[in-house]
């Protein structure tokens, strides 16, 4: 129940960070660059003082580091860059159904090979989703956006099976916001992206990246060798269908059948993996 309990708060932190990104970026109170480079730089911040606090050593070298920073970065640039584009319940598909697979491509290639309920699990929680964001009417795809956001769902998935291997996944965590703070920051102003921001959507930035980003990745990372790949696969096809239903409860909007029906789905797709006593 432990393990249960605590990956649902990072799912919250998950939707709730992309609930702020939605406030900051769709008001016009932030562009998307700017809170993506400020993000990642509160959430540098945030873990280092952290670490510092708490004595924690920090390494910087290797190549696990070297891959959380990249994936990191990927995911940071690349799902900036697609919602510039891609509709936000397209964006999120194309998102999650990346991580979903690309984790569960990279874990069979590591001989974990999943089950049956994983795979049963794992197509009706996607379902779900899909009925859930799937866009009304024609869905427009922008190349470049689909692309973009692809690319985010590797660095994503990457980054989520590097956990596996953190032996401290605050030091780590820690040690990869503050490395892909500049790659980040280059890779943005190498595209010439608008860095507009007013005070409101730098306060949504730094809530953002200094607790639902680095606080709720620090903990993601903690969850990984207790989830294993195929779980955490699995789980974060909820973060949508969290996030608009605290969009519902938070903003307004409206709490469709639709939504009921697809976030039942997804939870009882998800149900199918976590069964209690079962092992990765």
């Amino acid at each position: 129940m432990r393990l249960i309990l605590l990956t649902s708060i990072t799912m919250l932190a998950f939707a709730a960070n992309s609930l702020l990104t939605r406030l900051a970026v769709d008001s016009g109170a932030a562009s998307a660059g700017g809170f993506a480079i400020l993000r990642v730089a509160a959430g540098a911040a945030m873990l280092l003082a952290l670490a510092s606090l708490q004595g924690r050593g920090l390494r910087w070298t290797g190549a696990a580091r070297f891959g959380g920073a990249l994936s990191l970065t990927l995911y940071m640039v690349g799902f900036s860059i697609a919602y510039l584009t891609l509709d936000a319940g397209l964006g999120a598909l194309i998102l999650f159904g990346v991580v979903q697979v690309g984790m569960f491509t990279l874990s069979a290639l590591q001989g974990r090979k999943p089950g049956r309920r994983d795979l049963a699990g794992a197509v009706i929680a996607f379902g779900g989703l899909a009925w859930v964001v799937w866009p009304s009417g024609a869905a427009q795809v922008e190349a470049s956006g689909a692309v973009a956001m692809g690319l985010a769902g590797l660095g994503w998935a990457a980054y989520t099976l590097l956990g596996r291997s953190e032996r401290d996944p605050l030091a780590g965590t820690a040690a990869n916001f503050a490395l892909a703070l500049p790659v980040t920051a280059l890779a943005i102003l190498a595209l010439d992206a608008p860095l507009d921001m007013t005070a409101r959507g730098a306060a949504l930035a730094v809530l953002s990246g200094a607790v639902t980003s680095g606080l709720g990745y620090a903990l993601w990372y903690a969850l990984q060798p207790q989830l294993g790949a195929i779980r955490a696969a699995v789980v974060q096809l909820s973060v949508p269908v969290i996030a608009l239903g605290l969009g519902a409860w938070w903003l307004g909007e409206s709490l469709t059948p639709r939504l009921l029906l697809g976030g039942a789905l997804v939870l009882g797709g998800i149900a199918l993996t976590l069964p209690i006593g079962r092992k990765r």
